[in-house]
């Protein structure tokens, strides 16, 4: 009975053994396995990474490794650029870098995103940035009627700044009149709407936002007359040459100027004006730009 629990005992531990044996095997096979996968793995996205990056390399060299002169590159955008530098060729790459940061390789009113920066004076509303139904900027003012037809509002700021503009003016025997400030989203609709009807809408498109694309709503934007001419005869008056010379010096840019309208979108005007600060407003007037070439240069930021 003794040498049969013992040869059982001895079975036990051979089935013991054997079993601990096949676990190390398992184990250590399975452990193999899963270093073996993570490495193919890493590998196989090692690969891809530096496909990846020999195709933008060479995709770079395309455009004459701009990316390593322009800080407002944007590598997401290479294809975008390559395109548009393609149909563009007697064009800059400097200018197809910027036309295509702007949005314009896209047909205008597509593509839109929301406008940033909201309540700051570099807030960009334009073909391609918009603003909600219901934003209203804050601190909004009325301007003295002194310099404005009755009603017009400014955000604090650029209403004091305008005031001091104006009033400078008439110390010189000039007269600026706001003959149009902030608009509501409501009532560029209705504005919008009615020009549309009156010219059709692709003619209004060259010289009116439409609603929520309109600069006016940012209370930052004025259009001004000399209460005399029509504003539309605003280029032709001495106020117009003042304000080229001056409107800086306040903070104003003339916010679509001429040879710019591609970038702008719209039709050159002499009477609209933006308040963006003078810090801003003189680097743009200094260096003949609009605003879409500031922004896309010095404020929005692109990785």
């Amino acid at each position: 009975m003794t040498r049969k629990k013992i040869r059982i005992k001895k079975k036990n531990f051979t089935i013991f053994i054997l079993i601990i044996i096949l676990l190390i095997t398992i184990t250590y096979k399975g452990t193999n396995f899963i270093i073996k996968s993570v490495t193919n793995k890493d590998e196989k996205v090692e690969k891809k990474k530096k496909e990846k990056n020999i195709k933008r390399d060479k995709r770079l060299e395309e455009l004459d490794n701009i990316d390593e002169r322009i800080s407002y590159f944007n590598k997401d955008y290479i294809d975008r650029y390559i395109d548009y530098k393609n149909k563009n060729k007697d064009l800059k790459i400097e200018d197809v870098i910027l036309h295509v940061n702007i949005g314009i390789d896209n047909d205008y009113y597509t593509n839109t995103k929301k406008a940033v920066n909201l309540n700051k004076n570099t807030i960009l509303v334009n073909k391609y940035n918009y603003l909600d139904k219901d934003y209203e900027p804050e601190n909004l003012e009325k301007i003295s009627i002194y310099y404005a037809r009755s009603g017009m509002k400014l955000v604090s700021e650029a209403k004091s700044q305008y005031e001091a503009m104006a009033k400078q003016a008439a110390k010189e025997g000039l007269k600026l009149v706001a003959t149009s400030s902030y608009r509501s989203y409501e009532y560029q609709e209705e504005l919008y709407n009615n020009y549309a009807k009156r010219d059709g809408k692709e003619a209004a498109d060259t010289y009116s936002g439409r609603p929520g694309y309109s600069e006016h709503q940012t209370g930052l934007a004025v259009d001004l007359y000399n209460g005399k001419e029509l504003y539309t005869e605003f280029e032709k008056t001495k106020e117009f040459e003042w304000m080229q010379k001056n409107a800086h010096k306040y903070g104003f840019i003339l916010r679509f100027p001429k040879d710019k309208e591609k970038l702008t979108g719209y039709e050159y005007e002499s009477w609209h004006y933006r308040y963006v600060g003078e810090k801003i407003a003189t680097y743009i007037h200094d260096n003949n730009l609009c605003f879409e070439e500031y922004y896309t240069m010095f404020i929005e930021v692109f990785k």
